[in-house]
């Protein structure tokens, strides 16, 4: 009995250990921190955006907007305003409530019109959330960590510092922007807008 005791003592300890490693590692980057706001030019006509440019969700009409080259026209996209072409960069998006959504980073000459296939290929290191697919536990908050250089994009769980999604090997040659998309309104049922969130270093 002791030793099973011990062995479960064990377990809890190193499973302790690996949250606070895992705490530790996203602290470190949440040094990186960039202050984020979104880019009305480049909005999608269905998106409305809070006016302080931090908050996006999909409304059920259309806005009477002009279709400038950086607009998306088709997909319910927009872009982060500030952009990055070397160093670290992070930021975080508070997620909870939604059904849908996709966040992560483009490069800047990606196609914004007509059909949009998001992939590293044609410039689009982002991660996506759909109602019933595959994620357990769907998290809350997204850190997004990029490291320009070394050409990584990493997505973590906030709450649990995990890393939910990893890019390696990006050879980035041009602007990077933060990019938003906050999904479909399915009816109101995904009407809670993405929120780009102060960073809380001591959680």
């Amino acid at each position: 009995i002791v030793g099973a005791t011990m062995n479960q003592l064990e377990e809890k300890f190193s499973k302790e250990k690996k949250k606070l490693i895992d705490k530790a590692k996203l602290n470190r980057v949440q040094q990186f921190t960039k202050d984020v706001t979104l880019d009305p030019d480049t909005a999608n006509p269905y998106l409305i955006l809070s006016d302080d440019g931090k908050q996006v969700y999909c409304g059920g009409v259309k806005q009477n907007l002009p279709d400038n080259p950086e607009r998306f026209n088709t997909a319910s996209n927009v872009l982060g305003k500030q952009s990055f072409s070397s160093g670290r960069f992070y930021y975080e998006v508070l997620v909870k409530g939604k059904t849908s959504w996709d966040l992560g980073v483009v490069k800047e000459s990606i196609n914004r019109k007509g059909s949009i296939t998001a992939s590293p290929m044609n410039g689009y290191w982002t991660m996506c959330l759909r109602t019933g697919v595959g994620v357990k536990y769907p998290p809350k908050k997204v850190g997004v960590f990029v490291d320009y250089d070394k050409g990584s994009v990493s997505f973590y769980d906030v709450d649990t510092a995990d890393i939910i999604q990893k890019f390696n090997d990006c050879s980035f040659t041009e602007k990077l922007y933060p990019f938003f998309s906050p999904g479909p309104y399915h009816g109101g049922k995904n009407s809670t807008p993405l929120i780009i969130s102060p960073v809380n270093y001591n959680d």
